[in-house]
């Protein structure tokens, strides 16, 4: 009954608040990534823009996000970050907490979006055509050429958010490129957002969040004939936490 209770007594701060200030920060970190990517590097840029913006609306929820393994990430290292995807609050989550310069391999329809997709582009994120697959992987060949310095690249392997909150099978495309590059995979476990914001709805609420940062998979013994142990490998990792949740 109280938590019934709280939800309803938070809609007006969430059409009232929440979503207006989520609407104005879009619109002016959006813009602000655009000017400044125009003479500073895209990795100031990006943390300047995408964690303020993250933090700020992950606070005017609230979300309160909490940290583990840390330690695990060496920042003049590059990697292919494998994420699991439950809710849109996971971007804030990792733009927000994870602090490494990275780049999102994101579905192009999100380049349509106001504000966002321009300033995603500004700042080097790369836009794949999943219905043309031999562009897609040629945006992707173009791309190599920015995951190095320490910079990584971001890959949701399942491809879309989970709806029943279970992790769902990983696609290769991710574990192909660790592969191609000679790069170590940094598996990442998001736990609770999903009870923030469920897919598929506008139902936000407050809560807290696990950013759970794993050490780093070495890739080097592995190829094409074994690809799909390493798959598994990372995705038990993945999802170990997740079974502690649900």
């Amino acid at each position: 009954m109280m938590k019934k209770l709280r939800r309803i007594f938070y809609q007006p701060y969430k059409w009232l608040i929440l979503s207006p200030v989520f609407v104005v920060t879009t619109i002016f970190f959006g813009g602000l990534a655009v000017v400044l990517s125009s003479f500073l590097k895209p990795r100031i840029s990006s943390y300047l823009c995408g964690a303020t913006w993250a933090r700020i609306n992950a606070g005017i929820t609230p979300m309160f996000v909490r940290v583990t393994g840390r330690r695990f990430i060496d920042k003049h290292q590059s990697y292919v970050v494998i994420s699991n995807h439950q809710s849109q609050y996971d971007i804030f989550v990792l733009y927000g907490w994870l602090g490494i310069d990275f780049k999102w391999v994101m579905k192009i329809e999100l380049r349509r979006i106001p504000f966002i997709g321009v300033s995603c582009e500004k700042l080097g994120h790369i836009f794949i055509d999943r219905s043309d697959r031999a562009a897609a992987i040629q945006t992707i060949n173009a791309a190599k050429k920015r995951i190095v310095d320490g910079t990584s690249i971001l890959f949701f392997p399942e491809g879309t958010r989970s709806r029943s909150g279970h992790l769902g099978p990983f696609k290769k495309g991710a574990f192909k490129m660790a592969l191609d590059l000679g790069l170590p995979i940094l598996p990442i476990t998001i736990r609770g957002t999903r009870s923030i914001l469920p897919p598929d709805t506008l139902d936000i609420f407050p809560g807290r969040a696990d950013l759970i940062i794993h050490p780093p998979v070495d890739t080097r013994e592995y190829h094409e004939d074994n690809l799909d142990i390493l798959v598994e490998k990372v995705r038990d990792i993945v999802k170990a936490p997740l079974a502690k949740s649900l």
